[in-house]
């Protein structure tokens, strides 16, 4: 089933953006895990809507009730489940376009795929909405790798031609990637927030949006962890990261610039220190052979301009099959690469929570 993920957990999502409530079932986790509820809360904030100017002005909450699976503060080892009512729709918006297909938006191949009978209102399951039960999930997976010094932090590394430094892959410090989490926009130098709020606003003013590249990092990682050749770190990861709607490529380490490099560059040159082995540099962003390799693992994720803009686009109504416009009405995030941040996040310790367990880590 599409909806459903994981191998030694499994996760299901479910709802619709305008429906009554979206959600999420986790099975798997192991029992006696003591979660904390408040950083949970703070994972779900980091990307709910309707928090400043370049948000969206569709205000949820994200409040989420967990109805099992967690008794006396600690897991049970039985599925969690967890649902977030939505509390805020507009679905009157979408009944006059409701056969007008948005461009870039999975309007028509939904339409296609379910023979009609999709939910079309704010996307239904196609929604970004449906990426707040994917938080909570992270937020539990990284609850149990923070407690093995497991540490994921991300930064916007650019809005459009906007850009700021990659994180230095060789040396870094969880306390950077800490400090990110708390930051409302994380980039690591603060004058970048500046210009790139900017741009965002003056293209909200212009009806139109823009994407960019959120920079993630993992330190502490074990050696070891990953299997050549289909449960590759790099497959499993960009299996679930490809699953955020607006994704449109990853990449891990130098990337594709790697292909500029010759081979004694790209290499990563290997020495030992304090009984570890280390590397010069971390062109494969921590990971070889599909395994990691004790480097911080190092990915790039790039998300597309929001689909939704005032500005008046060509389409077609698919009840008769005629060319037409559109100029979609509504409230939408003129960029939503800060919000997207916490689900990359979440995507990635879903994931190395899985291979872990494989591993008999956790």
């Amino acid at each position: 089933m599409s909806s459903v993920w994981g191998k030694n957990i499994k996760i299901s999502i479910f709802g619709e953006s305008h429906g009554i409530a979206i959600g999420v079932v986790i099975d798997g986790i192991p029992p006696g895990i003591q979660l904390d509820i408040e950083y949970i809360n703070k994972e779900m904030k980091r990307r709910a809507p309707g928090r400043n100017k370049i948000s969206t002005s569709r205000k949820e909450g994200d409040n989420f009730e967990i109805l099992s699976g967690y008794f006396n503060g600690r897991t049970t080892g039985t599925p969690i489940a967890s649902i977030i009512y939505n509390t805020n729709q507009k679905s009157k918006d979408y009944e006059i376009i409701k056969n007008i297909v948005r461009p870039g938006h999975a309007d028509y191949t939904g339409y296609i795929k379910y023979s009609g009978f999709n939910d079309y209102r704010g996307g239904g399951h196609f929604s970004g909405r449906i990426t707040a039960p994917l938080v909570f999930a992270g937020a539990i997976a990284k609850q149990i790798l923070n407690k093995r010094n497991i540490v994921i932090g991300s930064h916007i590394k650019s809005i459009g031609n906007i850009e700021e430094d990659s994180f230095n892959m060789i040396n870094l410090d969880k306390s950077l990637l800490i400090n990110l989490t708390n930051k409302e926009f994380p980039v690591i130098e603060d004058e970048n927030e500046k210009r790139m709020k900017e741009y965002i606003l003056k293209l909200k003013e212009e009806k139109d949006s823009i994407g960019g590249i959120i920079e993630t990092a993992v330190v502490n990682l074990p050696v070891g962890i990953g299997s050549p050749f289909f449960d590759s770190v790099e497959s499993r990861l960009s299996h679930l990261i490809f699953s955020i709607p607006a994704v449109k490529g990853i990449e891990f380490g130098a990337g594709f610039s790697i292909t500029k490099l010759k081979g004694s560059m790209a290499n990563d040159e290997m020495y030992v220190e304090e009984g570890k082995v280390k590397t010069y540099s971390n062109n494969n962003g921590g990971v070889l052979g599909g395994i990691t390799n004790g480097m911080p693992l190092i990915f790039r994720t790039a998300i597309k301009p929001t689909p939704s803009i005032g500005t008046v686009q060509r389409t077609v109504d698919i009840s008769i099959m005629k060319n037409t416009s559109i100029e979609i009405k509504g409230r939408h995030d003129p960029c939503i690469v800060p919000r997207a941040v916490p689900v990359v996040e979440a995507a990635a310790a879903i994931g190395l929570l899985d291979l872990m367990m494989e591993n008999k880590l956790i």
